[in-house]
């Protein structure tokens, strides 16, 4: 019996632990996001378009993404999201991208990752368990500057625009191939067990004290962006 006892305390301990670990991996993840956004929007004329922010159904950051390979290449990152809604910019759901991609690809680096998905499709998509950029979901690099070009072919048929920042050089980097799943063990970690992606991207969870830099950020890159004019 004592035996047993010792057993289950230790599980016990275990989950305690896990539940730990993982809540402030999922808090140090929103944190790194806003610092990404406000770096990213801290040179306007190399950030995203007001324009691009303006219409953005959701907003994902993935913080030090690992890009790396020799002849064929892979990603592996985890990220946050949040989506517009009527009452303003919902909590944050977590996910994981990875992946692979052929071609002549050699280093490893981090690249910060952002993702403007553009129309509700495109959110759907977010929501889902698992989606595949290139092949469930259309994406394409967004445009540069203070501004987006005149010309709107970034805003036809295309759910996701991606932006990228690295430190060093990559050859061949690219997202087409990546997958993109639903990070239910965060999401639970931050929320609980009644939480889901779907209640929380949807304006139906509360968003909780650790996700308060990351929404801030997220609200302040439009008015960098226009304060920029």
């Amino acid at each position: 019996m004592k035996k047993l006892i010792f057993v289950f305390a230790m599980l016990g301990l275990s989950s305690l632990c896990w539940a730990g670990s993982a809540r402030q991996d999922a808090s140090d993840r929103l944190d790194n996001s806003a610092k990404v956004l406000h770096q990213i929007m801290d040179a306007p004329d190399k950030g995203i378009p007001e324009e691009v922010l303006e219409g953005a159904k959701c907003i994902a950051v993935v913080p030090n993404m690992i890009k790396g390979g020799f002849i064929f290449g892979g990603k592996h990152g985890k990220g946050v999201a949040t989506c517009r809604t009527a009452n303003g910019w919902s909590a944050p759901a977590f996910f994981t991208i990875g992946g692979g991609s052929a071609g002549l690809q050699i280093g490893l680096e981090g690249v910060d990752l952002v993702m403007i998905i553009q129309n509700e499709k495109g959110m759907e998509h977010l929501i889902a368990s698992k989606f595949e950029i290139g092949t469930d979901a259309s994406a394409a690099a967004g445009p540069v500057g203070r501004h987006a070009s005149a010309n709107t072919d970034w805003k036809l048929d295309t759910e996701i625009l991606t932006y990228s920042r690295a430190n060093g050089a990559f050859v061949g980097a690219t997202l087409e191939g990546a997958s993109i799943r639903r990070d239910d063990d965060s999401t639970r970690a931050i929320y609980g067990h009644k939480a889901n992606t779907r209640a929380v991207l949807t304006g139906q969870v509360a968003a909780p004290d650790a996700a308060r830099a990351f929404l801030n950020a997220v609200s302040g890159a439009k008015a960098v962006a226009r304060a920029g004019n």
